[in-house]
């Protein structure tokens, strides 16, 4: 598995990380034993990167990530986490100090951690990227050695921006996919030019580009893809990265033909898709058992992916799921 540079951090992670929030909730039910072998398997691949959120499963997922490295003292990876998201509201006046560190301390406890490897904000409120008081706060953290760095987890790309002219931001997540492409055109080159890590997520349009999902697909009722499709209970672009499900579902059959003409899996090319995009540090995949954190890891033995192939997810993109979302993140 390579590793790459995490930013600024000047850590190194696998290319391809776990994403956890399958671990926590919102994805229906996962059992311990079954996490704790979607941890397992992913170390065994070479997995370095775990990104967790304290809100996921309100803890559970860091608790669960605490335990295992526990048991597991000589892996020697990095776990970034994220907060923000507890307070009632993201919004500017709950990202204060205090909280910050309430929250901190938190995942400290959760992760069994002295020194949080990261902390990214939490998708908040779009005014506290641009306040210097929140960045104060977060380097008054790190200054403390509660935090070893911190980043940010966006919804768009103006916000992504925002956070890249900040001297100390180390990386900035976003969500990038065949079906969400507007951050190739700015966010990664300049992230690259500032030397900020690029952490992909929803990186299989919450399941999509697995091309597994059929018109009549039933998800459980405590399943994001089941109670978010409108924006419910958070930003509708978490789920199936903003596309209308019947309209994913067509343009991902669409993709799964392309992938497999070129001799791969979708969910593999999916992943190879992003990995194999420059400026990028590591993709999180989720992964509800063994077997599907072993698939995810082994998509970075995927041979560069051919020019045609490129084009035409390119013309897919253009044509059937552009007009959805790349106007509005």
């Amino acid at each position: 598995m390579e590793q790459r540079t995490l930013g600024r951090t000047g850590r190194s992670i696998s290319e391809i990380g776990l994403g956890t929030w399958q671990l926590g909730g919102d994805w229906g039910d996962v059992a311990e034993a079954d996490a704790f072998a979607v941890l397992d398997a992913a170390a065994e691949a070479g997995v370095t990167f775990f990104d967790t959120a304290d809100v996921y499963g309100d803890g559970r997922s860091e608790q669960l990530i605490g335990r295992w490295r526990g048991k597991n003292p000589d892996w020697d990876g990095f776990v970034a986490t994220k907060m923000v998201r507890r307070a009632p509201a993201p919004s500017l006046g709950h990202a204060t100090e205090a909280n910050f560190r309430a929250w901190t301390d938190r995942s400290r406890a959760n992760l069994g951690m002295d020194t949080l490897d990261m902390v990214q904000l939490h998708c908040p409120e779009t005014p506290i990227y641009s306040s210097d008081a929140v960045y104060d706060a977060l380097d008054e953290l790190v200054d403390e050695g509660a935090i070893a760095a911190y980043g940010v987890s966006v919804e768009t790309v103006e916000e992504a921006l925002t956070a890249l002219a900040r001297p100390n931001v180390a990386s900035v997540q976003i969500i990038l996919n065949a079906f969400r492409q507007k951050p190739l055109d700015q966010v990664l080159p300049a992230a690259a030019e500032a030397g900020v890590g690029i952490i992909a997520r929803v990186p299989l349009a919450s399941g999509l580009l697995s091309g597994r999902y059929t018109p009549e697909t039933v998800f459980a009722e405590n399943d994001h893809r089941n109670f978010n499709r409108r924006g419910e209970a958070f930003d509708v672009g978490e789920t199936f990265s903003g596309v209308d499900f019947s309209v994913g579902v067509e343009a991902a059959a669409r993709f799964s033909a392309l992938a497999r003409e070129a001799g791969l899996e979708p969910a593999a090319a999916a992943l190879a898709w992003i990995i194999q995009q420059p400026g990028v540090t590591s993709v999180i995949p989720g992964a509800r058992n063994a077997q599907q954190a072993q698939r995810n890891a082994a998509a970075a033995e995927v041979p560069t992916l051919s020019q045609d192939f490129l084009d035409a997810v390119s013309s897919l993109y253009k044509g059937a799921i552009r007009p959805q979302v790349h106007h509005r993140w």
